[in-house]
Parts: structure tokens; sequence; C-alpha cells
């Protein structure tokens, strides 16, 4: 089946009636865990992210975008297949642990096959192999975490021509690992093996430097997967589109940063208490944790900027359409102080309201998109879209029939014409109690703790409360039935047991 689809897709993909060399190059720049107010240009004050503030004034930026769920695999699930959680393979993070030790780097270092969370099924068709099959050269530079090594779901067998970086969302949770992956093959770093749950020994001053010795190494992944990125950039040429997936570790924990960032975030912050690290701990320890975040930011920052640089250098930028997002709300994991930098803006951000929650702080994410070619400078636009969107964008724009999916495209919108709406948003998430969320309009209807069975659906109003204290569901009983026979119609049992949710009829 999969091979008739692509042979079909492919007889569809060149009956669009664009030229070649009017076809946009397509940058999709996906940021790990950045809240919605972690950026200037979303009214950070601390963190200075001039360069991506700079794309948002040469395009457009998006007031109501969301995330496909609130944690990574799934969300990024939802943006290559165009699926909601209600439909989609991957609905939260799997490590598929009957494997092995999964948790171990020693273990995966010593047996690959043991990097890597569960695989999405072969049959599926990616918005990297729909741009393929239409002539586009695919490539993907940091994080996958959407199928192990040697199985049939690595980026090179789900549409991309060239990937670099990790492959495993656990080996990203160090930025110092001994390796990435080129394609299909270990790219070994010249880094000493450090594994994870490491806290600081209780016999150093964790004021001091020097305690924190063991924990610099010397190859920095985002440094070097964003300099083979740049490379590859350079490489381009103008005849030849090309989809570039770029998707930073940044500025997920752990706190690792370049020195010279957090020696200026050091400066600007001050004194602060040091994060030691704790039993639970699977991060690394870290003397200024709240200068070091801000310093990941500004990096990603300085990377997004060397990207306009080069498009722009080779006469390429004009014609390159440019999103920029994040997979979800902001961590409080790892020494992360999201209520320090207010880092979900106007939303709630600490732990049951930010990452791993279908409230506003975990799935409202900043997104910006300039195409200097077509997008109007500096438009704001208030459109409720999703990560979903972005597979029926790509059809739109390239005139193509796309797989069936939950979206509707964007590109009225960046290009100023007539949008469609969505009568509806849909999320569920099998982790953190089960929960199930619908944004319809101002409206924004919660599950939460479906574990326990079915529960009291919240109500809010987005246009009064956009922190979503003040729960209403008594007054409009007519909304919340609406809401509960959509979250009825959108559910289909996951065919991955551990994506199952009783209550909601799936079987165990």
């Amino acid at each position: 089946m999969r091979i008739l689809a692509v042979v079909i897709l492919s007889f569809c993909l060149f009956s669009f009636c664009q030229k070649e060399n009017q076809r946009p190059n397509i940058i999709y720049i996906l940021a790990d865990d950045l809240g919605y107010g972690e950026l200037g240009i979303y009214g950070q004050k601390i963190i200075e992210t001039p360069n991506i503030d700079a794309l948002a004034k040469d395009g457009m930026k998006f007031t109501q975008h969301y995330a496909g769920a609130p944690v990574c695999a799934p969300s990024r699930c939802v943006l290559l297949t165009g699926k909601h959680l209600g439909h989609a393979n991957i609905r939260g993070n799997d490590e598929w642990n009957e494997r092995g030790d999964v948790w171990s780097l020693k273990a995966m270092d010593e047996n690959p096959s043991l990097e890597g969370q569960r695989p999405m099924p072969d049959s599926i068709i990616t918005v990297a192999e729909i741009l393929k099959n239409a002539g586009y050269k695919t490539s993907l530079f940091g994080k996958w975490g959407l199928g192990a090594p040697f199985s049939e779901s690595t980026p090179n067998k789900q549409g991309f021509d060239y990937f670099f970086g990790y492959n495993c969302q656990r080996q990203a949770h160090t930025l110092f690992p001994t390796h990435l992956w080129r394609n299909e093959e270990k790219y070994p770093l010249k880094n000493k093996f450090l594994d994870l749950h490491q806290s600081l020994d209780k016999s150093l001053d964790p004021n001091d430097p020097k305690s924190y010795a063991s924990f610099e190494l010397t190859d920095y992944a985002p440094e070097v997967m964003h300099r083979e990125a740049i490379r590859y950039l350079e490489k381009q040429q103008k005849d030849e589109p090309f989809f570039m997936f770029y998707a930073s570790p940044l500025p997920h924990v752990p706190l690792q940063a370049p020195a010279k960032w957090v020696k200026y975030y050091q400066q600007k912050i001050g004194p602060e208490e040091p994060y030691t690290g704790g039993k639970s701990n699977i991060y690394y320890p870290n003397r200024t944790p709240k200068a070091t975040y801000a310093a990941m930011i500004s990096y990603l920052d300085e990377q997004v900027g060397d990207i306009v640089k080069t498009l722009k250098q080779k006469g390429q930028y004009e014609n390159t359409l440019i999103i920029f997002t994040s997979d979800n709300g902001p961590s409080y994991a790892g020494g992360a102080k999201p209520e320090f930098f207010n880092s979900a803006g106007p939303f709630q951000e600490q732990h049951g309201r930010g990452k791993g929650f279908v409230y506003e702080g975990g799935i409202r994410v900043p997104m910006i998109a300039t195409w200097p070619k077509t997008i109007k400078k500096g438009f704001e636009s208030n459109h409720i879209s999703s990560f979903y969107d972005f597979m029926s964008t790509i059809g739109d724009l390239l005139q193509i029939k796309t797989p069936e999916n939950d979206g509707i495209s964007y590109l009225p919108t960046l290009t100023q014409k007539k949008q469609k709406k969505h009568d509806y948003l849909y999320w569920e998430f099998p982790e953190t109690g089960g929960q199930q969320a619908i944004r319809m309009g101002k409206w924004k209807a919660i599950r939460t703790e479906l574990h326990k069975g079915i529960v009291k659906t919240q109500l809010y109003d987005l246009s009064k409360d956009i922190r979503e204290e003040h729960d209403i569901s008594a007054s409009f009983p007519e909304i919340v039935k609406t809401a509960e026979i959509t979250f009825k119609e959108n559910h289909v049992q996951a065919a991955n047991k551990r994506f199952r949710i009783r209550s909601l009829g799936d079987e165990m």
C-alpha cells in the first residue's frame, strides 16, 4: 500500500502549474521546549533574540499557533504526518523499554539498536516524502525521535535524503554526546563518556566553577550540527528547491551552552543559586542555571542569524519560506526556571500548566513565517492554527494532493487571502494522567486525569481568561456538551497500547 500511495503521489506531484524555478525553498526551524514568551518579539524582557525578532519583522508573527502535542515525539509526528493526536500513530514519548536498558548511555553506545523511540509504521507518508517526490532535496539536522536506528522509521526511510543529528531523544539529554548520526551511520564526537543521572558531588563547593569541570566536554552537538547545516546550505543550487527541517535540541535541558553566552548572562542576571541535581535528576548540575538557560536561547538565535545570512549571501533568501516555531511549551525540569523568565508569556508555565500538559502554556507556541518574495512584512495574524496544518499548507503551496489529514492550509493567511478556519483543534495525551483538549473559537475544553475514569470537563473562555484560571463549565452546559461530543468523535483507539486510555473506550 505504501509503494502504491507513493507512486500515485509521485504522479500527482508534478501536475502542479507552478514552474519549478518559482517553487520556494522551505526551512522549518523547530526549537525544543521554547516557551511562547521566550522571544523578544513575543514580550521576553531578559533573553535577547534579535535574529528571530528580525524574522518576525521581515515576515509574519502568529499569535494563536499550537504545537501538535505537549511533548517532543508526538508533536513531531503530528507535524510530519498532518494527523492530530486522536489519529496519529505516536501520541506520547514511547522509549520502547522492552528492548533492554534503554536509559543507559553506555548500553546504547555498545548496542545502537537500544537508541531511539518506538518507530512509526512504514506505511506512514510524511511531509518530507511528499516534498522529495515533488523534486525537493530534503534534509534533517537535529533531533529525530520517531524511530530507532535500523528500524523502518529512520529519517532516511521517512523521506529525508540527508540526516545529521540525534536519532534518539534520550541521547539528546546530553548536548555533549559521544556520537551523532550521519544518515544510517554513527558519527563519533570528541567527548568522553558521561552517563545521565548526574548530581554534583556533595564534597564539592557548588559556588566554585571548578566543581563543574567534569561536565565541560569538547564537541557541543548543537554547534556540530549547525556547522553541518550551514555547509549543506552553501552547496544548494538556485535551480534545485530544498526542504530543510532544522530540529534544534535547544533550549531543552540539560543546561549546557557556549561559554561566551553563559558569561554574558551571568553578568546580566547576576548571582544565582546553583542547580545541583537530585535523586530523580536525569540531567546535569549547573552553577548558574538561569544564565545558562538564557544562553541556550541566544545561541539558537545566533544560529538562526547564520541561516539567514547564508541564504542572503547565496541570493536565496527572497524565495525561501522560513517557519520558526517550538515543539511544545517550556519545561520546569533540570534547573530550568520558567517562572523567572515568564517563559509562557501571558499563559501559566509552572508544572501542571507548561510542558506535558494541554493547557495553553503547554501547547501554545510562537510561530513566525517569512518569505520576502510573498509575505508582507511585519504582519501579525491571529489565525488559529496547528502543527497538523503544515501538511495541507505544503499541498496548497505546491498545488498537489496530500494524504488524508486533519489540517487546513494556512497559505491563504501567509498570502493575505481569504482563510478557511478550523471548527476546532483537538489534542489527546496519554501521559501525565491522561488528557484531552479542544479549542473551539474562544472556548477551550479540557479533561485531565482520564486514567482515573471519565472526569468533569473544564471550560475556559480564552477571550476573558487567557490563563485558564476560571472553570465556567457549570454556566455553559451546551458548550460543554458540544465539546464532549467532539472529544468522542475525534478519538480513535491507538494501535500502540501504551497510548490507549481506558475511559475513552479503548481496549487495554
